[in-house]
């Protein structure tokens, strides 16, 4: 099977990739669950931010560590905490997009710094 580009494997489960952002890959597991979240990923160091909604809009951003995997560094976790505060909507559309309507995810790479 042919994978598309804005899609990853890892451990033979298709990965949708949402954003590219200075080397940071920002990616939903094909497997998730809810609440709504992603993973901040580069060189096998992740984080997790979950995005919590309240009435339809988002009202908390909760970031974790992920078992098992090493820790962001301080910039990439600055980098992950600037995409994720800036797209958190868009994550959500995204979601819903993939999880519930299955439809496929385009990756975006963004190469200016959001703030």
């Amino acid at each position: 099977m042919r994978v598309p580009t804005h899609y990853i494997a890892e451990s033979l489960k298709i990965v949708p990739k949402l954003y590219e952002y200075f080397g940071l890959i920002i990616m939903f597991y094909a497997n998730e669950h809810e609440p709504v979240h992603v993973h901040g990923k580069i060189q096998g160091r992740e984080f997790r931010a979950e995005i919590i909604m309240l009435n339809g809009v988002v009202s908390e951003i909760r970031y974790s560590a992920v078992a098992g995997r090493a820790p962001l560094d301080i910039k990439e976790m600055r980098y992950f905490e600037e995409i994720v505060s800036a797209r958190a909507d868009d994550i959500v559309a995204k979601w819903v997009d993939f999880f519930v309507l299955h439809k496929p995810i385009t990756t975006e790479r963004i190469t200016r710094r959001l703030k």
